[in-house]
Formats: C-alpha cells, structure tokens, sequence
C-alpha cells in the first residue's frame, strides 16, 4: 500500500469564445477555466475530466505523461463537453485506460453531448478545435476505485449546472473533486436556472459539505485562486447562488442582475458567465 495519494491539478486557462448579441466586445468573451486532477499512488494513477478541446487534451495526455504513472481510468464527474471531449488525446496516449463514469444517466448526458444539434452547437463556439467523435464514458457497476491499496470513492450527488453531478471522494487526502457543484473565484453557471433547480444546487452542496472535506478541487478554478480549501469553497459557492437568486427576484433587467453581482464579486473570472446567466432569467 502507498503511504499517501498524490492529487495534482492541470488547469486549462481561460478560452476565447463568440461573444453574442448584447455583450459588449470591447472585452473578450471566454470560456471558464476548467480543471482536470490527477490522482496517484507511486506506479498507479485515475484522472478526473478531460478538458473540452483537442488541443487541451494533447497538452494534457503530456502533463499525464510526464507524471511517468500507468493511468487506469478517466472519470467523467457530469455529462457537459468541457469535462471530457478532450479526452481522445489522453486514451490515444494511454490505450489501457478506460474512460468511465459512476451513473449510467451522466453517460447517457454526455452521449447526448455528441448529437448533431449538439456539436453543432460546441463547434460554433469552438470551431476547427473539436474531435468530430468524441469518446464517451461508460456507466461502471462499481462505486469505489482501488488505487495502490487507497480507496477513491464514486458518489453520485445531484443537480448542480443542468447536468447530474458526481464527485470523487478520496478520504485518504480528506480531498473532493467536485465537478461543477462547487466553483473556485468563478462566475458560476446559471445559465437558465430556475429557483427549484438553484435550491437544488445549494443541497448538492450540502451533500458534498456533508463528506468534511479539507480540500475541495473544483470543476471550474480560476488560474489565480488563492487555494482549494473546502469551507471556503463551498461557503463561496453557496453564497453566490443565493445572492444570485435574491438579486433575480429583486431585478427587472439582466443588466440589474449583472451589475448587482459584479458589486458583489468583483474579482471573479469569467464575466461572460454572469452575462448569459443573467439574460437567460430575462428572455425578451
């Protein structure tokens, strides 16, 4: 047995993206930075999400490489394409890993990520940057991962940014990897949210907070956040959904929405999150 996990974290930057009718284009329009960790012992490792482009994912299967540990498994913590059409790349460069996921409804979502209305969808934001098949996790019977005599824990835990959410718990660490339920210094995905479905993330949250963790390494991580500790997090995360649904209840107007909540959180990453949240409460 290893004496202790390792967990590091690739973080993809921030990518930009078609900004759309109403944003202003003066500033750039992005994609959130998002995460993908890598979990290992001495000679054994399991990946968390793949990233979005093909490009990512080649500059993360080198990231993997250069760790020099035989990976065993992706998984895919929810079905949305920026946590795993990157991981082609990674398989390819690893061809004895398997790409999996612990419910089988996030690999039905994330097939449905590949349907022709979808890709269309992601290859207008991302042109020319897309695998044209992407690989697609399969459900696994198992909810726990045996990595060189530690155990990774598979949890199933609820809604969050419109996808069914699932962590892996790796108690040895006192450490979550949390997809998109929690989000570090990011604006978060609210994007045609409703009031149900906010309070539904908020006991996704509490679910998580539940499992006491220390760290907490987030779907979605701003490249300057100051660290992954989990209270922090999770209170950071919690609060923006409530003002979120308080300045919404509150407001007449996205434009209310967005600048009530960059009073509020100022140095977030990725303001065009914000914008499409806010003007999907207002469609006209």
């Amino acid at each position: 047995m290893t004496d202790s996990l390792s967990i590091d974290v690739f973080n993809s930057g921030y990518k930009r993206v078609p900004g759309g009718p109403g944003w202003d284009d003066s500033t750039p329009a992005t994609w959130p930075a998002t995460t993908s960790t890598l979990i290992s012992g001495e000679r054994d490792a399991v990946l968390v999400d793949a990233l979005l482009t093909t490009g990512e994912g080649q500059r993360l299967a080198a990231w993997v490489h250069r760790a020099d540990k035989r990976l065993h498994a992706i998984f895919v913590t929810h079905g949305h394409a920026d946590h795993f059409f990157g991981a082609g790349p990674v398989l390819d460069a690893f061809p004895d890993a398997q790409l999996i996921a612990c419910n089988h409804q996030v690999a039905d979502e994330a097939r449905g990520q590949t349907s022709p209305p979808a890709m269309a969808s992601w290859n207008s934001r991302f042109p020319d940057q897309l695998p044209q098949s992407p690989a697609v996790p399969s459900s696994t019977n198992s909810q726990q991962f045996d990595l060189e005599g530690r155990a990774l824990l598979f949890h199933t835990i609820g809604g969050a940014d419109g996808a069914l959410a699932s962590i892996v718990h790796v108690p040895d660490r006192g450490a979550i990897c949390s997809g998109d339920i929690a989000y570090n210094n990011i604006h978060m995905w609210l994007w045609k949210s409703t009031p149900g479905s906010r309070q539904t993330w908020l006991a996704s949250l509490d679910a998580i907070a539940a499992l006491k963790p220390k760290t907490i390494v987030t779907g979605h991580k701003d490249p300057d956040a100051p660290d992954d500790e989990a209270t922090r997090i999770l209170d950071q995360s919690r609060h923006y959904i409530e003002d979120f649904d308080r300045t919404v209840a509150a407001s007449s107007a996205a434009r209310e929405v967005i600048d009530a909540m960059l009073a509020k959180y100022p140095t977030h990453g990725n303001r065009y999150t914000l914008f499409v949240a806010a003007v999907s409460q207002f469609p006209s």
